[in-house]
């Protein structure tokens, strides 16, 4: 049930027709009790549902409160619902920049109409931070996941990277393993909560020096792996810039595992919020 309120259905970040992360938008949610928007996220069943609750204008910049919602929780901050609700605004009253104030922190999102008449999004993260990964906590992850300290690419330590939201990274050195570890749900899911974890555990593997697979795990909502995260992404590009990766521009490459095809690119700037750029497709 949605009452009268327009509840669309955005695919981000795809990288094949089948591809990307579905997610819910209600860009008229004003008035919307908080309740409601959980029921409506719970109904919609994607991993989040993105409302605006409010508008203002500001030196001519349209700025919009933003909500998120997972079909159990609201979250601070979903990178592939902001990017589908910047696309459907785009689409309804033309592309340019906009403000979303989130839970988080204030998004800044630029739009363009492509060469195909496609919308692409490019958001501006809050400012991100990097710090140390408890040992104790990282060898209960590991163990979880069926790895080891061994498994993990020397020249990518784990760590918690926040962009919007903690989430913990870590990068696997042998492909195999990375695309054959197995995990309980639950245990999982457990672990997050109780380290506030409201993202995804996002485990990377490289295939280049610009170019990253990433599986990332989210079993606190209804499903277990994500296929395209964008809080994840905006998080991986603080991690590269504090391990001082030479790289300013990366691609994230997920959702293969999860048969949805997604591509994430990542712009590092010396300093302040990372860049996550993608775009989305209605989903009629």
């Amino acid at each position: 049930m949605t009452d009268d309120l327009s509840v669309l259905r955005y695919s981000a970040f795809a990288a094949t027709p089948e591809g990307g992360n579905p997610a819910g938008v209600v860009l008229d949610a004003g008035g919307v009790t908080e309740e409601r928007m959980q029921q409506i996220a719970a109904d919609v069943g994607f991993s989040e549902t993105a409302f605006l609750v409010g508008r203002t204008d500001e030196s001519g910049v349209p700025r919009y409160r933003a909500r998120y919602f997972s079909p159990a929780a609201e979250v601070p901050f979903c990178g592939h619902a902001t990017v589908a609700t910047a696309v459907a605004l785009a689409e309804r009253d033309g592309p340019g920049e906009v403000v979303f104030d989130t839970n988080a922190g204030a998004v800044t999102l630029r739009s363009v109409v492509d060469a195909h008449s496609g919308v692409t999004v490019s958001f501006t993260s809050v400012e991100p931070q990097v710090r140390d990964l408890d040992p104790d906590v990282l060898e209960r992850l590991l163990g979880m996941l069926g790895l080891t300290g061994s498994d993990l690419d020397d020249r990518f330590p784990a760590r918690e990277a926040f962009a919007g939201n903690w989430h913990p990274i870590l990068v696997v050195d042998d492909r195999d393993l990375f695309d054959q570890f197995r995990f309980s749900p639950d245990e999982v899911a457990a672990l997050m909560r109780e380290n506030g974890w409201l993202g995804t555990i996002t485990v990377l593997h490289s295939v280049g020096p610009a170019d990253f697979d990433a599986r990332n795990l989210f079993p606190v909502g209804r499903i277990t792996e994500d296929p395209a995260t964008g809080s994840a992404a905006a998080s991986t590009g603080a991690y590269l810039r504090a391990l001082g990766h030479p790289e300013t521009t990366v691609r994230i490459h997920q959702g293969a595992h999860v048969r949805r095809p997604s591509l994430l690119t990542v712009t590092i700037p010396p300093r302040g919020g990372i860049v996550v750029s993608g775009g989305a497709t209605q989903i009629v």
